[in-house]
């Protein structure tokens, strides 16, 4: 199928690694100019790199995004590499550690807030302005299952992904008229480094040792049971985030798309 990307220009932010350098790859390979947004430069450059050897455009627009400055500074790289943006996909977040039920907890959860939310507001408040100008544009969020799923142990992580799911809506309504849609996508368990480093911590303190295969089972078959009884592969979350981004997606829009095997328990 084709997605009638060829000439659409794309930043994926956090796209050196897991699901951002998946979605990267496949916008690319459908024919979308992508810039590869991270905080590392040699692994921006590797998927960079990546993507111009399958015969694609890319460019790289390093830095944080948790400040105004330099958020404001990644959007300008972003849009001059190609001489604009059609595409945002705001990925990039944090999932390291949680917030603790103490005094500093507030401060803690503020700073996830800024990484996960603030940041995309940062980069939609700087790039959908053109979009509107130009009449189409895309803003597609990677939410969580945690969402509508609060996960255990991870409440201001997941309250974060509820916000961006929210605000996503707002966005779209925002948005009526203009010919630019915003959505959120939301995978469940999916098979990255993240994964792995969590499998194995799973399996030291389970008695496997480093045997993350068997950890990865009894996840499967415990907190993280799922009617599909599989992880979803970072490939799989690409090709729904390049259907939404395509001109084939116009109608979906406001939308939150669970892309997680059924492990939300809800009906929508």
């Amino acid at each position: 199928m084709d997605l009638q990307l060829n000439g659409k220009r794309a930043l994926v932010t956090g796209s050196t690694s897991g699901i951002g350098r998946a979605i990267a790859l496949t916008l690319a390979a459908e024919g979308a100019a992508v810039i590869v947004h991270g905080r590392d430069a040699a692994r921006a450059k590797e998927t960079a790199d990546a993507i111009t050897a399958r015969g694609g455009r890319s460019a790289i627009a390093l830095g944080d995004l948790t400040t105004n400055p330099d958020a404001q500074r990644i959007a300008e790289a972003a849009e001059t590499a190609f001489g604009g943006i059609d595409i945002l996909v705001n990925n990039a977040a944090s999932n390291d550690g949680e917030p603790t039920w103490t005094a500093d907890g507030p401060d803690q959860w503020l700073a996830l807030y800024n990484a996960n939310v603030a940041s995309a507001v940062r980069l939609i408040t700087a790039l959908t302005p053109p979009m509107r100008t130009a009449g189409w544009g895309r803003v597609i969020q990677i939410g969580s299952a945690a969402h509508p799923f609060p996960l255990p142990m991870k409440a201001a992580y997941s309250a974060t992904k509820a916000a961006l799911a929210n605000l996503t809506v707002s966005l779209a309504k925002e948005l009526t008229g203009t010919g630019v849609t915003a959505n959120t996508i939301s995978p469940g368990p999916t098979a990255t480094e993240h994964f792995h480093e969590l499998a194995l911590n799973f399996a030291h303190h389970h008695g496997m040792g480093d045997d993350t295969t068997a950890a990865t089972r009894a996840l499967l078959q415990g907190p993280l049971a799922n009617p599909s009884g599989r992880l979803t592969e970072p490939h799989e979350i690409a090709a729904l985030t390049a259907l939404v981004a395509s001109p084939l997606g116009a109608s979906i829009n406001g939308a939150n798309l669970r892309i997680d095997g059924a492990l939300t328990p809800t009906v929508n």
